[in-house]
């Protein structure tokens, strides 16, 4: 079928279009629904359907013999650092991530904000967070203080996953200053800052509730994926805030992976 063809079965019926794709995807619990309406009036597609997003990325493919091909590459010319995560160590990886944040409290429904430089532990964040059913919020680590604690008071998360620096061309921008500023200028209180020290700057964690990244993953246990159903949020990605307070718009599950 060419791309013309495709695209007009999902302009013409995109219940029986999308309905196919979902095919695809290893779910828990296939939908008993593809598209459909809520209370409020608003469409939501794979109503009954459970999965997990972070089984999908990972569990299905090392399940299916390809977990030692290569899943995630990693090359950043500003810090001279390459390398290459297969399906299985990534598994490896975020299943221990999630037993750390599961041992912080964290469970399904639960936000944790993500404010990182562009390093791999971010999607092991962002994969731990999905495997447990909580919500991630990806935060620019380039934006100030006061951007980050708008953010928070909406989001209003349990846990902050940061690191201890980014790097910009030759320049070494420390993240734990607006860290800490943004906590102390937010209404709401996070429980934890779980910090990622990297090695052009590490930094001393004094403030109650802060926790070495590696040492909590190194000491925590690895946990299986959570069943979440597919309307559940997956994450919430914030508006730059150029024309106001800055909107949080939230992706589910079901339509985000069969998409």
């Amino acid at each position: 079928m060419t791309y013309t063809a495709h695209y007009h079965r999902s302009i013409e019926d995109p219940e029986g279009f999308w309905a196919a794709q979902a095919e695809t995807i290893d779910w828990f619990e296939a939908p008993k629904q593809i598209l459909s309406q809520d209370k409020d009036g608003l469409y939501r597609w794979f109503e009954g359907g459970k999965m997990n997003t972070c089984h999908l990325a990972l569990d299905y493919h090392v399940a299916n013999g390809r977990g030692d091909q290569t899943a995630l590459i990693y090359d950043s010319p500003v810090t001279q650092s390459f390398c290459r995560y297969t399906y299985r160590e990534m598994l490896d990886e975020t299943a221990r991530l999630a037993g750390a944040l599961q041992s912080l409290g964290i469970e399904k429904g639960d936000r944790v904000i993500i404010y990182m430089p562009m390093i791999p532990q971010v999607v092991f964040a962002m994969l731990a967070c999905a495997r447990l059913g909580a919500v991630h919020s990806v935060v620019f680590g380039g934006f100030a203080a006061h951007e980050l604690a708008l953010r928070i008071d909406d989001a209003k998360p349990k846990v902050i996953l940061t690191a201890s620096a980014g790097v910009e061309f030759d320049k070494i921008i420390p993240y734990k200053p607006f860290v800490d500023a943004a906590v102390k200028e937010a209404v709401h209180k996070v429980n934890h800052v779980v910090v990622y020290q990297r090695w052009m700057k590490r930094v001393e964690l004094t403030n109650p509730g802060e926790l070495d990244w590696t040492d909590l993953v190194n000491r925590s246990k690895p946990v299986a994926c959570t069943a979440v159903d597919a309307v559940d949020p997956l994450y919430i990605l914030y508006t730059s805030g150029t024309t106001g307070k800055p909107k949080g718009i939230v992706r589910d599950n079901g339509g985000h992976a069969v998409a």
